[in-house]
């Protein structure tokens, strides 16, 4: 049985589309493997990354954690400084006006003066 030219035609086209298959088939296979090394390269990456910048974000969160710590320190420190020193002048106050009821009582008349003075041309200035 001899083949005609349209058989050969045929067997050549089916052989060359079998092998352009394959190397549409190895072209995916290499990509996706190239992919994977791809992703697994950056993976390690992200956690190579990650191994360095933990330390530094523990660091800096305890440094935060200090300053906090410090400042919260601080606020009482002085809010009981001051709380002495309110102390301290309201015995003085006391202790002033006890000892000189005259001149605490002349004292106060003339700073309500001085206020109401104060306030009189204040309320004049406006209009």
């Amino acid at each position: 049985m001899q083949r005609t030219a349209t058989d050969k035609a045929t067997e050549t086209a089916r052989h060359l589309a079998q092998d352009t298959l394959e190397g549409a088939e190895n072209a995916v296979q290499a990509t996706r493997a190239f992919a994977n090394e791809s992703l697994d390269q950056a993976e390690s990456r992200v956690r190579h990354l990650r191994r360095e910048i933990d330390p530094g974000i523990d660091e800096l969160a305890a440094r935060a954690q200090d300053l906090a710590t410090r400042s919260i320190n601080y606020c009482a420190d002085t809010t009981a400084r001051a709380r002495r020193q309110f102390g301290q002048a309201a015995e003085a106050t006391s202790r002033y006006v006890a000892e000189q009821p005259g001149k605490s009582l002349l004292i106060a008349a003339a700073a309500g003066a001085a206020l109401a003075t104060a306030v009189v041309y204040a309320s004049r200035a406006r209009r």
